[in-house]
């Protein structure tokens, strides 16, 4: 009995060992679809040795949830600014080891100290962009200066908007001269009955996110809601289309890689960082998913090609009429999503 407990024992301590093991030779990455080079990941598994689990999310609010049931079920997060905003005051990021991620000296000084970590202690900038109108000029006959167009009656079942609260409320409320940010309830209100009276007039076609950008390389819709990266990957494959920031301003948002309080690996997720802060990673990471890079080193990389193109590189009068979104609180959410629930469902 006694040799069979002693057997037992050393199994489960030597369990235990490859388990701790196992783990340290992992990192477990929560990322947005179609928003990484596998490439990149590969390349990342076979220098370093470690496992890369990649797991995605579709839009922020999951995100948000399945980071605040268990934190410690991933290694790198990569929200954007406003839910890294939540997730810090909730305390739910660890601190970032920057002796362990010296390529963070390519980052565009720009980006640091943004409202969301304004001590720069807990975030890495992954990718950045804005949102505008994408369109096709072949079946748009006018300028397009202003979020007007989305609203027009002449292009009926013809304009898709993002399926996103937070972008459709925030470009409606910029079209009517608030701040994307109000919390003004006769203001937030009224960019509601914009995007009913959108609905209820035809012009909305479908409210979507990632296959938008495949459908307008097909010409089904003359006008999209989108995110610049989107845009530019539409635009690379249909030479009909163009994109552009109306007048009235949007938003400007940068997406970052957090590490979530009580991350198992988190030496492994600080290399995760390093490396992708790495200027030929993050070349690879622009080529794959075309959205604007904070690498300065990458910019340089790719010279013009990037330097010159209004999409993934706004002038700086262009960002200058843009607005970061800010985190709300949790019963303003509550008011957007019965909003928007009304708003999708509406005929």
């Amino acid at each position: 009995m006694k040799k069979v407990f002693c057997f037992l024992l050393v199994f489960l301590l030597a369990l235990s060992l490859f388990t701790v093991a196992s783990a340290e030779g992992m990192v477990t990455v929560y990322n947005w679809e179609e928003y990484i080079s596998p490439d990149a990941i590969k390349l990342f598994e076979e220098e370093t040795g470690i496992t890369v689990n990649m797991t995605y999310f579709t839009t922020n609010e999951d995100m948000m949830v399945q980071v605040r049931n268990s934190p410690s079920s991933f290694d790198v997060v990569i929200p954007s600014d406003y839910c890294t905003e939540r997730l810090l005051k909730e305390g739910l990021l660890e601190e970032i080891n920057f002796d362990n991620v010296p390529n963070y000296t390519n980052i565009d000084k720009a980006l640091e100290k943004q409202y969301y970590d304004p001590d720069a202690k807990y975030t890495v900038p992954y990718m950045w962009g804005t949102v505008g109108i994408c369109y096709n000029k072949t079946m748009v006959d006018e300028p397009i200066t202003s979020w007007s167009v989305l609203f027009d009656t002449k292009y009926k079942d013809n304009v898709f908007m993002l399926d996103s609260i937070r972008d459709s409320m925030g470009i409606a409320l910029k079209y009517l001269g608030y701040s994307m940010n109000t919390v003004d309830p006769l203001e937030i209100n009224a960019a509601k009955e914009l995007l009913l009276k959108q609905k209820k007039d035809g012009i909305v076609k479908a409210y979507q996110v990632d296959e938008t950008k495949d459908k307008m390389v097909a010409g089904e819709a003359a006008l999209a809601l989108m995110w610049n990266g989107d845009a530019m990957y539409a635009i690379a494959l249909n030479e009909d289309l163009d994109f552009v920031i109306p007048d009235e301003g949007s938003n400007i948002w940068v997406d970052t890689m957090i590490i979530p309080k009580g991350a198992k690996n988190k030496e492994n997720a600080e290399k995760f960082i390093n490396f992708m802060c790495r200027p030929d990673i993050a070349q690879m990471n622009f080529d794959e998913i075309w959205y604007s890079t904070p690498n300065l080193a990458t910019v340089e990389l790719i010279g013009e090609e990037y330097t010159s193109n209004h999409v993934i590189n706004p002038s700086q009068e262009v960002r200058d009429r843009c607005e970061y979104f800010h985190d709300i609180d949790d019963k303003l959410l509550l008011v957007y999503n019965t909003m928007w629930t009304q708003i999708k469902s509406s005929k």
